[in-house]
């Protein structure tokens, strides 16, 4: 039987590498990315106020910077609300950060997957049934919710300045986790937590 040649050996490796999936994370948005001003400070932004005052709400600084952390990380970034904004909504509000999501789940889809699948007494919110392996959110409630479904949450407290830092090392701990658990799908994190968000 012959070997395979470099270029099918490279063609292969490409494949791989587009084939295998992102960690996906998702945010919750009250109190965890849209925070009250007296909670947490806001993005800078580059539009005027009256614009943020009609199509959106103050964003959590050090979002974008997270953001493009994940990414450069190979995550995949959703929302997962439990209100009832439109995913149209939420889209262009953190459009105007410059942020662009994968997927939003808000009340209307979490109420129809749980539908789908005849869950009568689910959790509040249910990462796992939308492939997500990270949520990040403020409420304790809900990480409990997360140990007796089985989907992992990471709390981030409104008033801690600290919270990119610990969603980051969440991250690269989901990573390195799945990695062990799969490496036929996953790959270790580009970077370890020591060094994430040094950038």
């Amino acid at each position: 039987m012959q070997s395979p040649s470099l270029f099918q050996r490279g063609r292969q490796a490409f494949e791989r590498a587009f084939n295998r999936p992102q960690v996906r994370i998702s945010f919750d948005i009250d109190d965890t990315l849209a925070c009250q001003a007296d909670h947490a400070a806001a993005e800078d932004s580059k539009l005027p106020a009256f614009v943020h005052r009609w199509l959106g709400e103050p964003l959590r600084s050090g979002t974008r910077a997270l953001i493009r952390d994940l990414r450069r990380q190979g995550c995949s970034i959703w929302i997962y609300t439990s209100s009832g904004r439109t995913p149209a909504y939420i889209r262009r509000w953190l459009m105007l950060y410059g942020i662009r999501v994968d997927g939003v789940v808000n009340s209307d889809r979490h109420q129809h997957i749980l539908a789908v699948n005849g869950l009568e007494n689910a959790p509040s919110k249910l990462p796992s049934a939308f492939d997500i392996d990270l949520h990040v959110d403020d409420s304790e409630g809900v990480r409990l919710e997360g140990v007796d479904h089985g989907f992992r949450v990471v709390v981030v407290c409104p008033k801690d300045e600290n919270w990119a830092q610990k969603v980051m090392d969440a991250a690269v701990d989901v990573q390195a986790q799945l990695a062990w658990q799969q490496p036929h799908r996953y790959e270790m994190p580009v970077r370890p937590r020591s060094q994430a968000l040094a950038s």
